[in-house]
């Protein structure tokens, strides 16, 4: 199977999404955790942003050794040079820079005619290139940019020096057979020399970022830039954990691999949600509260007699600890019974059929019945407190 490069920029587009900032140290902790979840690149900030900015790249950078440290750039000398400056302790550093493609950036935002936003790219990956062996160039909003305009620009950056060429759907608003046919046409029309790697980076603002991510890596993309949990601009961006076990768990369909340790996932999502203070949603795949939990009966039931009724992939596989039975007015019997034995709390003839009787009760005024309420209801059946065993 063919390896696909996860760039991970959690601490640098993530961290853009308001109430996600990162102080030096919290970023420096956080990009640790990405070294050891297994990731290849790291987009560790936007130096000319701040200075705490460029210091907390300049941290990563000296202190994170395995994977790439990639610092972002627009194409202005500026700001490459700090960026160059920042990445002066890595040992494998990377500048990343971009120009918005689409002639709504060029004349709305830049207000740069194309023959100039040409002329800048050309200018500024030679000058990135003068700094670094490894510079990605980025054409921000290219999924809504004029694709033969597109394709001359990638031309220019590639005969530059740039050997990472990221395509973004900036606004997400592709549609997953959209990008596929994109990236192909682009693949095809720009003649690349085989060195040159092509990377997606989507956004969520459709609820289409991982989809519209893994249908770029079958169109031919080799990098994908996401984030930990999803976070960034907006509706956020790609997340990494979803893309990374689509992967694992269908490799039949989607026959690629990665670097990530996956048992590393959990910890490193909530990692995060510790250091922003910002919560996971509770349905949030893979990683959310729910992700393998279980409340209805009919599941339950199925869960105990073989977890593959319900479930895709072990919780184990991504580090989360499995404890699938949650009770509640939707839960059967069996749940109810496996829960006791769980705890070690003994029923005998008729009891359970009077303690799931307790149970609803309950259950009809609170949203999750907890091992307290349990061991409540178990003694109020057997008419002596009884204690759950941790």
């Amino acid at each position: 199977m063919e390896r696909v490069r996860i760039f991970d920029t959690t601490l640098r587009d993530g961290e853009q999404a308001p109430g996600f900032s990162l102080k030096v140290e919290e970023k420096l902790q956080l990009a640790r955790a990405l070294d050891e979840l297994g990731v290849d690149i790291i987009e560790a900030g936007f130096p000319i942003s701040s200075p705490d900015d460029a210091e907390a790249v300049r941290r990563v950078a000296s202190e994170v050794r395995r994977p790439v440290v990639a610092g972002l750039a627009r194409c202005r000398k500026g700001d490459i040079e700090r960026v160059a400056w920042s990445l002066e302790p890595a040992a494998t550093p990377r500048i990343h820079t971009f120009i918005a493609t689409s002639d709504l950036h060029l004349e709305k935002k830049l207000q740069i005619t194309r023959q100039q936003c040409l002329d800048s790219t050309g200018e500024n990956v030679t000058l990135a290139r003068s700094y670094v062996d490894d510079v990605e160039f980025s054409a921000e909003d290219a999924l809504r940019s004029d694709v033969d305009f597109l394709c001359e620009v990638i031309d220019v950056a590639i005969k530059a020096g740039a050997t990472t060429i990221n395509l973004p759907d900036t606004v997400g608003y592709s549609t997953p057979d959209e990008i596929h046919d994109f990236f192909q046409t682009v693949i095809r029309q720009v003649n690349a020399p085989a060195n040159v790697i092509y990377s997606a980076h989507c956004h969520d603002d459709l609820g289409l970022a991982v989809a519209n991510t893994l249908t770029a890596v079958e169109a031919g993309v080799r990098q994908i830039e996401c984030t930990i949990n999803g976070i960034g601009e907006r509706a956020g961006n790609a997340a990494l954990e979803e893309i990374v076990m689509a992967m694992r768990v269908r490799p039949d369909r989607l026959p690629f691999t990665t670097g990530v340790e996956t048992k590393h996932i959990y910890r490193t999502s909530q990692m995060l949600a510790a250091l922003t203070g910002q919560g996971v949603q509770v349905n949030k795949a893979i990683v959310g509260r729910n992700a393998f939990a279980h409340e209805a009966g009919i599941h339950q039931a199925g869960m105990l007699k073989d977890r593959r009724t319900y479930e895709i992939m072990r919780a184990e596989d991504v580090g989360v600890p499995w404890n699938p039975l949650v009770l509640g007015k939707h839960s059967g019997r069996a749940a109810v019974q496996q829960k006791c034995k769980d705890l070690g709390l003994e029923l005998v003839g008729d009891e359970l059929v009077e303690l799931y009787r307790v149970l609803m009760t309950i259950a009809d005024d609170r949203k999750i019945i907890t091992d307290a309420d349990l061991a409540t209801a178990v003694g109020q059946v057997k008419g002596e407190p009884v204690s759950a065993r941790r």
